[in-house]
């Protein structure tokens, strides 16, 4: 019960910020579209300005899958304080929000809490992605594979800023694999979605 209380609090102290942040600057473009059959799979997290939740998290990866019914269902994996670190997973689902071309999504987290999640760019051939929101509090700089060329890194640094964030505030997320310990979650997704 007081984690739920904590949890509760703490969303709400993180919609207010949202609010405030958001007025304050204007909102983010996403893409016009997003193949949705295409962008499913495992993401590799380059950098992120980072929830409270990824904030020593080695390894991270987000994975999606599409359930029958059009949710997305994600979990969020990572090492936490090393690469030898405890796994530890957060999953949650998303709905696509109606007239945004599959490209702004509302994430559902822990029963209460609904947060966004806009594909503010998106390369042609969907091999990394920036995901942001309005407030400009977290950012998340993915790829399809564990690291990017130090152009393609400096190429969505640039884009990032561009889109009104603070680069100190970004972390470069550490990658090492294979990680021997990690397996797919998809059977774990794809139960998700079906439940």
């Amino acid at each position: 019960m007081k984690h739920s209380r904590k949890l509760l609090g703490l969303g709400l102290l993180l919609a207010l910020a949202a609010c405030h942040s958001a007025r304050a600057q204007k909102p983010i473009e996403p893409v016009n579209h997003v193949q949705l059959s295409r962008y499913m799979g495992r993401w590799y997290v380059i950098a992120s300005i980072p929830t409270r939740f990824g904030r020593d998290g080695y390894n991270q990866v987000e994975t999606y899958h599409l359930g029958a019914d059009g949710a997305i269902c994600t979990s969020f994996r990572f090492r936490d304080g090393g690469f030898q670190g405890p796994l530890k997973t957060i999953r949650s689902t998303a709905t696509v929000v109606p007239g945004s071309g599959n490209a702004q999504w509302s994430v559902r987290l822990f029963w209460v809490l609904h947060a966004q999640y806009l594909v503010a760019w998106l390369a042609a051939d969907y091999s990394r992605v920036i995901v942001a929101r309005d407030a400009r509090d977290y950012v998340w700089l993915m790829a399809r594979t564990p690291q990017v060329s130090p152009g393609d890194y400096r190429d969505m640094l640039a884009r990032v800023s561009a889109l009104g964030y603070n680069l100190q505030r970004l972390r470069k997320v550490p990658q090492q694999w294979p990680d021997q310990r990690d397996s797919a979650p998809a059977a774990a997704l794809a139960r998700q979605c079906s439940s």
